[in-house]
């Protein structure tokens, strides 16, 4: 015995509700020959006779009236379960996974955190990783990105800003080394591979020797330990490099930042809600 869909007893709770399968045919806004046929199918799946037919309208069996007491406390609770869901959807609650580079700690923590404060019900997971985390999959909700804006045909991409990058130093090391007319001369704390395609690290690539190079991290405070100690220069976000001579920048070493969602989720509140505040000026 096989019940094609949910949709022939819902039909058959029409017809029981109204008692005709005009009223049940007006409820359901379907052809009243649609709704017999849906009858007629459902009686010859369950192989018993659900209504019994006379000139005034469809009256249930016993059998209609079993269907009907299992029947309409499940409609109920599909009604129930379709309310809570759509309520759910409208609010600003549950997990919410931001991904990020590292150094934009300092731009957007205290942005989330207004979010979170306004409410109490969402949980943050903030990430910070240099891979592109897969929204498709729900690996994230919202991703911050540098550089070429993203692509994908399925992202929803919006700007957010820009982000300086230069090159720190303490005093103490330029003194010592003197400035960087001439980069060979000069030891550097640099990013790992994960920041390769990065304009800063692409200018430095094509002009910088191993021999240059006395710490490769991706712990941005272990390159800036590096720096303070006057060992070596090299990138870091403005917020960590207080203290700090900013010894060279390039217009070009500037990256575009995007904010970056799936447009599956983009009109969702709580992804609607980050956007707004990770768009907020600074």
């Amino acid at each position: 015995m096989t019940i094609e869909s949910w949709d022939d007893i819902r039909v058959a709770l029409a017809v029981a509700r109204t008692g005709t399968v005009s009223g049940a045919a007006a409820d359901l806004g379907v052809h009243h020959a649609t709704v017999i046929r849906r009858i007629d199918a459902l009686e010859a799946a369950l192989q018993a006779r659900l209504f019994q037919r006379h000139p005034r309208g469809y009256a249930l069996t016993e059998a209609g009236r079993t269907l009907l007491a299992t029947a309409d406390v499940t409609d109920q609770r599909f009604a129930q379960m379709a309310a809570q869901i759509a309520g759910s959807a409208q609010r600003i609650e549950g997990e919410l996974i931001v991904t990020v580079l590292p150094e934009m700690a300092s731009m957007v923590i205290p942005r989330l955190a207004d979010l979170t404060i306004r409410h109490p019900d969402l949980r943050l997971t903030y990430l910070t990783d240099a891979r592109l985390f897969r929204l498709a999959t729900g690996e994230a909700h919202v991703a911050i990105r540098a550089g070429s804006k993203p692509t994908q045909p399925d992202y929803v991409v919006v700007p957010m800003g820009r982000i300086h990058h230069a090159l720190f130093a303490t005093q103490g090391y330029l003194d010592r080394h003197g400035p960087l007319t001439q980069l060979r001369d000069h030891r550097f704390a640099l990013p790992g591979p994960e920041a390769r395609n990065a304009p800063l690290m692409r200018w430095l690539e094509a002009r910088l020797e191993p021999r240059n190079i006395l710490l490769t991290a991706n712990d941005p405070m272990a390159r800036e330990m590096v720096i303070r100690q006057g060992l070596a220069i090299g990138p870091l976000a403005p917020d960590r490099a207080e203290g700090l001579v900013e010894a060279m920048s390039l217009p070009e070493w500037d990256s575009t930042l995007w904010i970056v969602s799936h447009v599956d989720l983009h009109r969702t509140p709580k992804v609607q809600a980050a956007l707004t505040v990770l768009r907020r000026p600074a």
